[in-house]
């Protein structure tokens, strides 16, 4: 038997658009200047982008704006064509792109419910049979006669994204709409993220949520300037899609860099992460923690230029990818002041051990005081420790707790008069 091919590929698909320095509003213009030339630019919206997505993963598609995100999502959803490469889709595909698109403004959400579930494969027959499930998903049950041009922005993403969710398709498109959304509304959708994909259908989710990415995606892709910087583990593409955001050289970098994966450290290099490792209760070096007692998480820093008041940090997470602690000298009292270029020092960070048995990965982190993220040398998942003990439950620590039981007292409403 056959190994089933990926849901969707992307091979190597190039997108340009001409941008018009002026722009030729009236007949009148053309008839008093007919020999006037309009000079262009081009934008390389896209450069030669290629991936692939696995059936049943959810795939998230990160970058600053004007990355080309937006652009790739049409380009798959056959709106705009390539200009070099091809895009092949294994399987219905349902996209929740651009606001208003597929909806006629002119129309009552009665109507554009019908004709939308339509064009994106339902029978009219089973559009009508799935109407009151999209209103009752969207709560819109008291303007289904309301055209859509009297709508909100947030009315309009409710229905939308409540039809594409009813027609049962096998691939999922899903732009970064939904942060139009209430916070209500987005908890909704996140929820259903969670049913789709326990049907082991295909997602690919453009999104500026970091924590959307982290808490959904299996891997991601992080565009900048419309080229791959890399297709990765969430927590990757996380961190580096900050690193682009505030810092000017990585985003230099990433013109020249196709491959994060190809390391493992980030930062401008004025001082580098040696080694880590984890102490016991005693104070000693341990690759097995038992739970409960205290232990620390140490590394040591060697410094390459002179640096003042550096932040000192680690970031633990279970084999789950869940967070468990987010520790930094930036929360702290004392100040680290200035290291001079060939200085060692050693941070230590101690806690509770309330973990659960499993395995642990730290990530260490040295980085500039001020706004933003100014890594000077983050090492990603650098050193693990196991937890080991009697217990293992599906909670992510071990909190301390005491169970009580007396007898029921009866409420005053209950005492006879």
């Amino acid at each position: 038997m056959s190994t089933p091919g990926p849901a969707v590929v992307v091979d190597g698909v190039s997108k340009t658009f001409a941008l018009p320095h002026e722009r030729v509003h009236t007949l009148k213009e053309r008839a008093l200047h007919p020999l006037r030339r309009t000079r262009t630019d081009t934008l390389h919206a896209l450069r030669d982008v290629s991936f692939a997505v696995e059936p049943g993963e959810f795939f998230g598609i990160v970058g600053r704006n004007g990355s080309g995100k937006s652009t790739l999502l049409k380009c798959m959803a056959a709106i705009y064509s390539t200009d070099r490469g091809k895009i092949y889709i294994d399987g219905r595909l349902s996209a929740f792109i651009e606001l208003g698109v597929g909806f006629s403004m002119d129309l009552p959400a009665r109507d554009n419910v019908i004709i939308n579930a339509t064009m994106l494969g339902l029978s009219p027959r089973e559009a009508r049979r799935r109407f009151d499930a999209v209103v009752e998903f969207a709560e819109l049950g008291e303007f289904v006669d309301l055209k859509l041009k009297n709508y909100s922005s947030g009315m309009l993403v409710r229905l939308a994204f409540a039809v594409m969710i009813q027609v049962d398709a096998d691939i999922l498109l899903i732009d970064e709409v939904l942060a139009v959304g209430d916070a209500a509304f987005q908890q909704k959708c996140f929820d259903e993220f969670v049913r789709i994909r326990e049907a082991h259908k295909t997602i690919l989710l453009v999104t500026h949520d970091m924590g959307a990415v982290h808490r959904f995606c299996d891997r991601a892709l992080l565009l900048e300037r419309g080229r791959v910087v890399a297709v990765d583990d969430p927590d990757v593409i996380g961190n580096r899609y900050l690193e682009l955001n505030f810092s000017a050289t990585a985003r230099d970098d990433a013109e020249h860099q196709r491959d994060l994966g190809s390391t493992e450290r980030m930062g401008d290099g004025s001082a580098e992460i040696l080694h880590a490792w984890f102490e016991n209760e005693a104070g000693k070096r341990a690759t097995v923690l038992p739970a409960g007692g205290r232990c620390s998480f140490a590394a040591r820093v060697r410094f390459i230029a002179s640096v003042d008041d550096p932040l000192f940090g680690v970031v633990l997470q279970n084999d789950r990818r869940d967070i468990i602690l987010a520790a930094s000298t930036l929360w702290s009292n004392p100040t680290p002041g200035r290291f001079a270029p060939g200085q060692e020092v050693d941070y230590r960070i101690s806690f509770e051990n309330l973990l659960v048995p499993g395995r642990y990965e730290a990530t260490p982190a040295v980085a500039r005081q001020g706004g933003g993220i100014a890594w000077i040398d983050r090492r990603e998942k650098l050193v693990s420790v196991l937890v080991s003990g009697p217990l293992r439950t599906d909670a992510v620590v071990e909190l301390p707790y005491e169970v009580e039981l007396r007898p029921a007292k009866p409420s005053p409403a209950e005492v006879p008069s």
